[in-house]
């Protein structure tokens, strides 16, 4: 059986990856969907898109590959994190998932707080409590739908819906246990003392396992409805963010992974718990037995460049209006973009930040803007490094890089003044669910670990390295971090 296969249930579509014994990608099959926004700030989705658009995207990528589901080896996860399924006994779901980017649990993350103490809360989970946690959407379902909370008899992440309708078995992997601000950190496994304060039953949670341990087997009606063979092995997997670092190589104590799409995150993998005394970057065990990571998120990274380029030139190609910022010195002429366009999440965990133009003058055209944008992407992501490092991670060498945004050698060069370090490209490109897949491939024990898996299928190629224009933007990223203290009482008064 000369193959594994990863599979992505996104927010907005499921992609199975068809992977070859020698790290090939022999297909793609890919299914999309909507989510919905019942109220404003609110984000749900019917866990049955995950379950048809794994279904459509594996039947695809077999049917297009002419690769029979027998010759499948192994099956990996992975998927948006945070999310909130709630099932009653018989497996049924009982409402629309709250996903990762809803917005309503303000009040219960003060409330989290309030329970367990907000040191306390950081020096367990590794987080302070944010809404996008999966643990806040659970305290607001308790308090304002208690007929719902009442027949609750489990609680899944997104891919993990997934994960039962191929195999029928309740798990979850420790990556997105992590991400659910209900897990001990150290442990790797759900705490206690958090389910305890926040009246959380640990009988709903599911058992937890690392991501490259076999979970379940594919059972005869999921092998019917998918094509793939019963028996088919189900690796545990990981959150789309440790998937993606497994997918680009970043699986050793000390590597670093950047992954540049409609958000922004820097990903630091760490041999120990390492967590940020106020929960400013992100926490997590990592998809890799016995590894962890932090991680700082910027909410609009490429998706501020898209922004940008729809507002202000739309129709004009990306890689034009790139091209346009080249022509425009370092630092944009005294000019500096803040990206909150959808609030932030680090290191100013706030919704009500907002995106600003800052230096403006008659001197200043569309090619300052756009090159203004680049930068302040970059100095947002060197904030979230500064704080991992400030948190004891060793200062990069080399960053992996990864994303739509990536494709432009002039941000890349933009990035690797910014965060000093080479920013590096690998010969993979579909990111978490290449990852899925070598997961699965350790399972299937074609590898003896993941970092054996990676060191034979994954490697850098072409690289930025920190020029002479470093030092200009150390001064200029001084002023960025100003502008976000000085600019956020307006925000809050706005």
């Amino acid at each position: 059986m000369g193959h594994v296969l990863g599979i992505d249930a996104s927010t907005t579509a499921t992609k199975a990856v068809l992977i070859a014994e020698s790290g090939a990608v022999r297909g793609i099959g890919v299914s999309e969907y909507g989510f919905s926004v019942p109220r404003p700030l609110w984000s749900e989705q019917e866990p049955r898109l995950w379950w048809d658009g794994a279904v459509a995207a594996i039947r695809s990528v077999l049917d297009s590959t002419g690769v029979a589901g027998e010759d499948v080896a192994a099956i990996g996860l992975t998927g948006q994190m945070h999310g909130a399924v709630l099932l009653d006994r018989a497996g049924s779901v009982l409402r629309p998932a709250i996903l990762w980017n809803d917005q309503r649990t303000g009040a219960e993350c003060d409330a989290i707080r309030r329970a367990v103490g907000p040191e306390r809360l950081i020096s367990i989970t590794g987080n302070d409590a944010l809404t996008g946690f999966t643990a806040p959407k659970l305290v607001w379902v308790r308090d304002h739908e208690p007929d719902v909370w009442r027949r609750i008899a489990h609680v899944l992440l997104p891919k993990d819906y997934v994960r039962l309708r191929l195999t029928g078995e309740y798990a979850l992997d420790k990556a997105d246990g992590a991400g659910t601000l209900l897990f001990d950190l150290a442990a790797r496994d759900w705490s206690a003392e958090v389910l305890a304060a926040l009246e959380i039953d640990p009988a709903w949670m599911p058992p937890t396992w690392e991501g490259p341990e076999v979970t379940g087997l594919v059972t005869g009606e999921a092998a019917a409805a998918t094509g793939l063979r019963p028996g088919t092995p189900v690796v545990a997997g990981g959150g789309d963010q440790a998937a993606n670092a497994v997918g680009v190589g970043a699986v050793a104590a000390g590597t670093v992974a950047l992954s540049l799409g409609t958000s922004g995150v820097v990903f630091a993998t760490t041999n120990r718990p390492l967590f940020e005394p106020r929960g400013r970057v992100h926490a997590f065990c990592h998809a890799v037995p016995g590894r962890w990571h932090m991680m700082s998120v910027m909410l609009s990274a490429a998706g501020s460049l898209r922004w940008f380029r729809d507002a202000l030139a739309p129709g004009m190609e990306f890689a034009d209006l790139v091209a346009s910022a080249a022509e425009v010195p370092p630092g944009s002429d005294g000019l500096w973009f803040l990206p909150y366009l959808t609030g932030e999440r680090s290191p100013h965990a706030d919704p009500l930040a907002r995106g600003a133009f800052v230096g403006l003058t008659l001197a200043h055209d569309r090619r300052h803007l756009t090159r203004a944008v680049l930068e302040g992407v970059a100095f947002g992501l060197r904030d979230g490094l500064d704080l991992m490092i400030g948190a004891g991670m060793p200062a990069p060498d080399q960053i992996r890089a990864s994303g739509g945004g990536t494709a432009s050698p002039l941000w890349r060069q933009i990035l690797a003044d910014v965060l000093g370090a080479e920013i590096a490209t690998v010969n993979t490109s579909e990111g978490a669910a290449y990852g899925a897949g070598l997961l699965a491939a350790v399972g299937a024990a074609w590898y003896p670990s993941v970092e054996a898996a990676c060191d034979a299928l994954v490697s850098a190629t072409s690289a930025a390295a920190p020029g002479p224009d470093a030092a200009r933007y150390a001064e200029a990223h001084a002023v960025y971090r100003d502008l976000y203290p000085a600019l956020a009482p307006s925000f809050r008064r706005m």
